[in-house]
């Protein structure tokens, strides 16, 4: 699955990096489970804190922010993540502009991933219309990884004022991709994703109808019957 390999003196490190709370446990919570359940390192870094995650206009958007961190952190914690960030931005506001995708580097350096996980910039629309903040930390993210944080010559005050070294990424994980070309069995991990996701109490109403809904989208439909298979899907990149 994986061709990335570890440095002896640590296991895999792996560095989600979305737009959202709850994006992690939707896009790619099987896999997270997964991964840490094999010993891998993993950390999350969330481009907002889902401040505009409410349609009533009596919802408090700072107020909103605190509970949907809150929910994330007890989220990442069902399923073994490491360490959660949170950068910030506004919600609904997000650019793959220049100061965005320094930020986004800063964390690549800083944490020193083999992997990446990231969402796909041109999926606009399929059976929904996709969040333009999703398609934006996808295309930012992307840039940042290569070629950005792997050179000294981008962004090199990151160096010079704060230390933080290039790093090369050695896969990329697309997720919700257009045209995926890798498929991850998380049968196992299936109910550990629906767990976690039930943390999201703010944006989830009817606990059911999406536990139903996750098992449809996520079944594998040459699987039999009797033993049914639940995937996720990537596009995967390995960068040299």
């Amino acid at each position: 699955m994986s061709q990335a390999e570890a440095p002896p003196d640590r296991p895999l490190r792996v560095l989600v990096v979305l737009a959202h709370p709850d994006d992690p446990e939707f896009f790619c919570g099987g896999t997270v489970a997964r991964w840490a359940s094999e010993g891998r390192e993993i950390y999350y870094c969330l481009l907002t804190r889902g401040d505009k995650g409410a349609d009533d206009p009596g919802v408090d958007p700072a107020e909103l922010a605190e509970t949907r961190e809150r929910e994330q952190r007890a989220a990442a914690k069902v399923l073994g993540v490491r360490e959660v960030s949170f950068l910030n931005y506004e919600d609904g506001n997000l650019t793959a502009d220049l100061p965005t995708r320094k930020d986004v580097v800063r964390v690549i350096r800083t944490v020193r991933p083999d992997i990446v996980v990231t969402c796909d910039p041109t999926n606009v629309y399929g059976q929904f219309v996709n969040h333009v903040d999703h398609r934006m930390a996808g295309q930012v993210t992307l840039d940042a990884v290569y070629p950005a944080a792997r050179s000294a010559l981008y962004f090199p005050e990151l160096y010079d004022k704060e230390g933080l070294e290039p790093h090369k990424v050695h896969e990329l994980y697309i997720a919700g991709p257009v045209h995926p070309n890798l498929v991850i069995d998380v049968t196992d991990f299936l109910d550990l994703k629906i767990t976690a996701l039930f943390e999201h109490r703010s944006q989830i109403d009817d606990f059911e109808s999406l536990k139903e809904r996750l098992r449809k989208r996520m079944l594998d439909p040459e699987s039999p019957a009797e033993s049914p298979r639940f995937v996720e899907r990537f596009a995967h990149i390995e960068i040299r």
